[in-house]
């Protein structure tokens, strides 16, 4: 049960925007298609109250599919604040989340899906392991490396492997996926693609699940569509429009930017075109000056009728062409160019300003005449101190900046730092009493280590031998988590190469917040500051030489994704000799 004055009122701000309001009333299967800055987090949390307060009775619940663990978190905070707690009845995650926890723990026996009882998640070095010995089998030597990403979007790209298309595509990738996936059954294994392609053969196969998914969650939402690939899109067809689970969907064919790793926009296409989906666009720009949203559909390359909210600034596009390789740019930025930021901007914090460029590897440019300048950062791409994407390392810094002061302000709240922790280790908390053990075990964790000042590595250390070590020794799924884990530990040990790391440095506390933010494109989605430095924007890395149609139109995509992350200026730095042509249209039409 939960307050249901929270959601109401909070819906009254719904009223003054047309898309949001019928969105909020919408009664069927809805498909919002939310342009950037346009409110769709707050429209989907608000309508996923009432759907809880309304729609549903105890003890059923509702299912919300999210792109990634930090989606889910930001799902789970507005809930918070709106009342809804994180329980049972409330499923939040990723996809594979969903499909792990929801499908193939549970029914994986009776589905008959070749699992043993005991079957685990494999960690990057078994799967290394079999993949090396598919490969000789298949291909008779060699290195299997490259091949790998290959073998996952050919598995993720064709479900139906009885279609002609299995083999007659790349037969050599099938054979190559059928024999890893082989090796990891021999060993009582699955990996992170088996788990969403699993529960769409036990969907497919079982119409049983189906009635059963059906009789626990008789709706369905979705977050970010366009990025979540074929497996999700077939799950939604069988249960939304078979099984008469009703969906809500958000999402942007236009902020579509992870088609390497199997995303298909077209799919939100055809689900926001079907007869039976009532379809609802969300055109306000909330985020950025009216500048920057003029420039955001120039960028696009289409007109989609976008408006920049009423009173809001202009905003501003600056244009720096600059010579030499990155790292001179980089020093002439700082020099030159980020004091008359400053100037302009004297109460704006560090962490208000983020540097977005294509690839890690320019970044390193900027990172290294940051620090020359003594300036903080804080990186969010393949180059971040650990990876963002991590659920036990972001569950950590939420731990971390309650020790370093969070319990005297209630932020975060220690219900939902608990709720998290819970579904992290549901493996090894089973029943209510072990969940009340658990949560009087974090209290004494947590309690004991109350200081900002303390040196990361003994935080770190006192945690795990005191609470967490047991619980990951009792959890399967959670292995290559551990490694995530044991490895950040070592670098910030005495002998490690980040050792004065302290805890309210990785909380984002004290000097943690003055940190620039650096961070690839795609890393950066979902996000928002008040300025952007779109680094690097220059031909040959944005967009690529010798890309297909596709490429180009995802790349144009890309582009435009870092351009809206911006609320108030956006500063485009390219090479003056070969400008991105992307950079030199916006520079045109301004």
């Amino acid at each position: 049960m939960f307050d249901s004055k929270l959601y109401l009122r909070a819906a009254e701000e719904l009223r003054e925007n047309k898309g949001q309001w019928d969105a909020y009333n919408s009664t069927g299967n809805c498909v919002v298609l939310a342009g950037p800055g346009s409110g769709k987090t707050k429209t989907l949390t608000i309508k996923l109250a009432r759907m809880l307060a309304e729609d549903v009775e105890e003890p059923r619940g509702l299912a919300c599919i999210t792109y990634n663990n930090e989606c889910a978190r930001e799902l789970e905070t507005r809930l918070d604040v709106l009342g809804v707690q994180q329980d049972r009845r409330v499923f939040i995650g990723t996809v594979h989340s969903f499909s792990l926890t929801q499908i193939v723990l549970p029914y994986a026996k009776g589905a008959n899906l070749g699992l043993p009882d005991d079957f685990a998640i494999a960690n990057q070095q078994q799967q290394e392991q079999v993949l090396g010995k598919a490969f000789s089998k298949v291909y008779g030597g060699g290195n299997p490396a490259p091949f790998k990403f290959d073998m996952n979007t050919y598995r993720r790209s064709i479900l139906n492997r009885e279609s002609k298309d299995w083999y007659g595509i790349n037969e050599k990738l099938a054979k190559l996926a059928e024999a890893y996936e082989a090796g990891l059954r021999d060993r009582g294994l699955i990996d992170f693609e088996d788990m969403p392609l699993l529960a769409v053969r036990a969907l497919r196969d079982h119409e049983w699940i189906q009635r059963a998914l059906l009789a626990k969650f008789p709706i369905l939402a979705v977050d970010e569509y366009q990025d979540l690939g074929r497996a999700l899109h077939r799950m939604v067809l069988g249960l939304c429009f078979t099984t008469g689970m009703r969906l809500f969907a958000v999402g942007d064919v236009d902020q579509s930017i992870y088609g390497f790793n199997g995303a298909y926009p077209e799919l939100l296409e055809q689900l926001s075109k079907r007869p039976d989906v009532e379809t609802i666009p969300l055109q306000m720009n909330y985020r950025c000056g009216s500048k920057i949203v003029a420039a955001s559909e120039f960028a696009l390359g289409a007109g989609r009728g976008y408006q920049a909210r009423q009173g809001a600034p202009e905003g501003q596009v600056y244009f720096h062409p600059l010579q030499g390789a990155h790292a001179a740019r980089a020093d002439h930025f700082f020099a030159s160019i980020f004091p008359q930021i400053q100037a302009r901007n004297p109460s704006l914090r560090l962490g208000d300003i983020a540097f977005l460029y294509p690839t890690a590897k320019i970044g390193n440019a900027v990172a290294d005449a940051a620090r020359a300048r003594g300036l903080g950062i804080i990186r969010t791409d393949t180059n971040a101190i650990y990876p963002r994407s991590s659920r036990v390392m972001r569950w950590l810094e939420q731990c971390a900046l309650w020790c370093a002061g969070g319990w005297q302000k209630g932020t975060p709240r220690f219900s939902l730092m608990s709720a998290e922790g819970l579904r992290l280790f549901s493996e090894a908390i089973v029943g209510s009493e072990r969940e009340a053990e658990f949560q009087q075990g974090l209290v004494s964790m947590l309690w004991s280590r109350r200081n900002p000042d303390m040196k990361l590595h003994q935080w770190l250390t006192g945690c795990r031998q005191e609470f967490l070590n047991d619980l990951f020794d009792r959890c399967r799924m959670l292995k290559d988590e551990q490694a995530i884990l044991d490895s950040f530990s070592a670098r910030v040990s005495d002998d490690g190469d980040t050792s004065e790391m302290t805890l309210g440095l990785f909380a984002g506390v004290g000097e943690g917040t003055s940190r620039l933010v650096l961070s690839t494109l795609h890393s950066a989605k979902g996000r928002e500051f008040s300025i952007v430095v779109l680094f690097g924007m220059d031909a040959g890395e944005m967009p690529r030489f010798n890309q297909t149609q596709k490429q180009l139109l995802e790349a144009r995509r890309l582009f435009y994704v870092g351009l809206t992350r911006a609320k108030s200026e956006v500063h485009m730095v390219y090479s003056g000799a070969a400008p991105s042509s992307f950079v030199r249209e916006i520079q045109d039409r301004l």
